[in-house]
């Protein structure tokens, strides 16, 4: 069989395993043609294949995150299904990776598919109910499962009620030995296998005190100067530049930046409401007065694209929780509307209709890096630096450090009190008193 043949049996193999959604099914079949249409240095194994695939989808305009999950999503489906069909083909490499020294943990975790079958499939289906029941935020949704995934990977599928303390501990020194990972990539790995195993297996883990952790050092946060600040916005432009301005000037984080609505900005108050922000908490920070009229200028070409949207059928955004059942027409109502919305329409994962989602976060992100670039600004710094600027010039200006608090979301004022340091570090030094006696 050939890899067309195969690529014409892939959407009957996901629909009789269950692996997709129907109406995901002919999306999940265009991604595997694109893939194995792309040509590749024959030298590359299956995940620089993949990755090199991935990078250049990246590339593509208007390509949204959601769509490169969805792709990667794809490709590690039909080698599954060329692996079961025992087609270990050159179109599609199916070659496992190479065994970790991990003691009898041989897999690599990082190769972990995306849907896992049997019982860590249904263990992962539990998982992924009791996230969304409990209200984590869908960036901590993907992480937890992630971890999961990559766990199970590594204790070789076992599965999840054989496995214990010993298996964690294992994995977490694993990761700091000798995948050597930075101590909060170790802390987030720790907090979702402590979740799985807690709250999904109803397992508790009370004997992780003697795990090898990686150690983190005192850091204090890249800051930008002022005058950084504006050469970094002079060289950029168009949307990503009203962005970044809005970051800096309300002290947002990247995904409420991406993921405001049109409700959320309140142009008589100059106040900018942040919804289920970190820890699912709402609060009300500073819109620029500076930015009132770019930002209606901004909406007013938002608002001409919705309408046209809604003329051809569309123009309906997801809405958070079930507020969709509740209220039928809101997502077509201007007022829940992104502020800063896709350039394309694209079909939904849950139900398949096509919607305007928020711009992918990538954008600003890589508009930041190229300005960095531009304006000569030698640190290593990026969208979130923004919002540690907008902290430390208030705190410069004798702003209340409480008010600061506020205004970042900080549950302890112990995480704001961190400035405190950052403009210790760049204040002119404290001269002695009797050195200006003399």
């Amino acid at each position: 069989m050939d890899t067309r043949q195969l690529v014409e049996e892939f959407p009957a193999y996901l629909e009789a395993n269950r692996l997709a959604r129907p109406q995901h099914i002919p999306f999940l079949q265009s991604w595997a043609e694109q893939y194995l249409a792309t040509p590749c240095d024959p030298a590359f194994g299956p995940e620089d294949r993949l990755r090199a695939f991935l990078a250049a989808l990246g590339q593509r305009p208007g390509i949204a995150d959601w769509q490169i999950r969805q792709a990667e999503n794809s490709v590690r489906l039909l080698r599954q299904f060329a692996i079961q069909r025992q087609l270990p083909t050159s179109g599609v490499p199916t070659q496992a990776s190479p065994p970790s020294s991990a003691g009898t943990q041989g897999a690599t975790e990082r190769d972990s598919p995306l849907h896992l079958t049997g019982a860590w499939g249904v263990t992962l289906s539990d998982a992924s109910k009791l996230l969304r029941l409990r209200h984590y935020s869908p960036k901590t949704q993907s992480v937890y499962l992630d971890w999961a995934r990559r766990f199970a990977v590594y204790c070789r599928m076992r599965p999840p009620t054989a496995l214990g303390e010993a298996d964690v501990k294992r994995y977490l020194s694993h990761l700091a030995m000798e995948r050597r990972v930075a101590a909060s990539t170790q802390n987030q790995a720790f907090n979702a296998l402590l979740f799985l195993f807690r709250e999904v297996l109803v397992q508790p883990l009370d004997g992780l005190q003697d795990t090898v952790r990686a150690r983190r050092g005192a850091r204090l946060p890249v800051v930008f100067s002022q005058e950084e600040v504006r050469r970094l916005l002079d060289a950029m432009a168009g949307t990503t530049k009203l962005m970044a301005q809005l970051t800096y000037g309300a002290g947002l984080r990247l995904m409420e930046c991406v993921t405001l609505r049109v409700k959320d900005l309140d142009f008589d108050q100059r106040r900018v409401i942040v919804r289920r922000g970190k820890g699912d908490k709402d609060r009300s920070t500073l819109l620029p007065a500076s930015l009132v009229d770019p930002l209606k200028a901004h909406l007013w070409r938002v608002k001409a694209r919705h309408d046209a949207d809604l003329a051809e059928g569309h123009g309906e955004v997801r809405l958070p929780d079930a507020l969709d059942r509740k209220y039928p027409n809101a997502g077509r109502e201007w007022a829940w509307q992104y502020v800063f919305p896709s350039a394309i329409l694209s079909p939904d994962r849950e139900d398949g209709k096509l919607r305007r989602f928020h711009t992918a976060e990538s954008n600003l992100q890589k508009a930041v890096k190229e300005a960095l670039r531009k304006s000569g600004i030698p640190k290593h710094a990026g969208v979130h630096t923004l919002r540690h600027s907008f902290a430390t010039h208030l705190l410069e200006a004798g702003t209340n450090i409480r008010e600061i608090q506020e205004l970042l979301g900080h549950a302890h004022v112990e995480t704001t009190m961190i400035y405190t340091h950052v403009l210790r570090e760049i204040s002119p030094r404290a001269e002695s008193p009797l050195d200006r006696m003399a």
